[in-house]
Formats: C-alpha cells, structure tokens, sequence
C-alpha cells in the first residue's frame, strides 16, 4: 500500500536524548558528570521508559515531564551526584532544548517534496515537544505533533496509535512508523503500521511476535522507503 503519511517517535528518533548529559558534561565546573556522563545519559532515559510502562500498566498516567524528573533523579543517586541541585536543574533545562540527529531536517524536507505527510507521535507533553521543535527548527516540517496526553496513557497502549488516523483519515497501511524503540516499532507493527526501527546503537532485536518490516542504523533513507 503507498505511503501517505511518514509518523515518528520523538525522543530518540528525531531528537538525540544524550544530548542534554553530554553538553551539560562538557561545560565549566561539570568535572563529576563529565567522568560518567554516558551513564548518566543511559540511566536516565531507561528510567524514564520503565515508569512509562509502570504508570500505563497501574492505570496512573501522569504527563512526560513528571517521568522525566524522577528518571533523572534515579540517574543521579546511581550515579553518584544526587546531592547536586544545580547540575539537576541544568540537565532538566537541556533537556527542552535536545538537539535533532544530523540528518533529521534534510530526511524532513525530502518526504514533503514527495508529498507525504509527516508529524510525531511520542509519549512527551505538548509543551515539552514543542520546545524541542522549535529548538531543533523543525517546525515547518511538520503537519502534526500528536501526544498521548490527549489519551492519557503512554505507549504502547493501541489507543495512542489511534490517534494517528484519527489525525490524518488514514487507514493503518499507509502509515510508515518509524522509532528508535524496537518495543514501539513492534507494537506499531502489531497496530498495522508499517514500520522501521532505527537501530543507531546495534542492539538485539526484541523478542516480540511483530518485527519492524526495516532495520536501519539512521534515518536517511526514510524517504526512499516511503516511496516504495
């Protein structure tokens, strides 16, 4: 079926979420985070999905940015530097400002030049994507920025996936559902999406029963996938 509408995950997908750890480590008086910052980094967002998962699973949503601070917080005490309120406050301000893969605007600007709608759908809160759009400038590359606060469930909830068509008029199968996530990639998989998993560190697949239809290592040939 052809592709009409090209839908991404965010954090991780379009926006690189070591960012904020890496130049946070990186500036005057960050000596403690700079020995260990990928940590830090890797600690932070594994926490940051697993209390995404929980949440879902207890029926207790609250919005990304709640996740976010108790990740970071778990992140810091394993790592050393819980008692560092100036260093929390920084990273948490990073983290509005994540900076977008190097290939992220030119992939953008192809799909729309072949006539495919494009937009996110990600577990963040709407102001929380916004600040990292428009930071990245990738605004007027976008039809539509979906969040699953207007579900009130995190992903891979199907519900979420809904809003896509709900959005667009789509049916599942004109969907490229592309994410950094290889859970997310195989539930969108099992929703009827096509998928592709962008797989930039090399991991294992996940042993689930629905495989990302692509594997790729990053996201510059989305464009030649859309177009079949």
């Amino acid at each position: 079926m052809t592709i009409s509408t090209c839908v991404f995950d965010a954090y991780g997908t379009l926006f690189d979420v070591t960012a904020a750890a890496r130049l946070a480590a990186a500036e005057p008086g960050q000596q403690a985070l700079a020995g260990n910052w990928q940590a830090v980094a890797r600690d932070w967002r594994l926490k940051q999905l697993q209390y995404t998962w929980l949440r879902a699973v207890m029926g207790r949503h609250c919005d990304f940015w709640q996740v976010t601070k108790d990740g970071l917080d778990w992140a810091l005490e394993a790592n050393g530097l819980a008692g560092d309120a100036a260093l929390r406050a920084r990273l948490l301000d990073l983290y509005w400002q994540l900076q977008a893969y190097p290939e992220v605007p030119q992939m953008l600007t192809q799909l729309k030049s072949q006539g495919i709608r494009t937009a996110i759908l990600s577990n963040g809160s709407p102001d929380m994507l916004q600040g990292a759009v428009t930071s990245a400038g990738l605004g007027a590359l976008l039809d539509a920025v979906l969040s699953v606060e207007d579900v009130q469930i995190f992903k891979p909830a199907r519900i979420v996936y809904d809003l896509v068509g709900a959005r667009f008029g789509t049916s599942a199968g004109e969907v490229l559902f592309v994410s950094s996530n290889g859970w997310d990639a195989a539930a969108a998989a099992e929703f009827g999406f096509q998928t592709a998993w962008v797989n930039r560190a090399g991991e294992p697949q996940d042993r689930l029963p629905w495989p990302p239809a692509r594997i790729l290592s990053d996201l510059t040939n989305i464009p030649e996938l859309a177009q079949g």
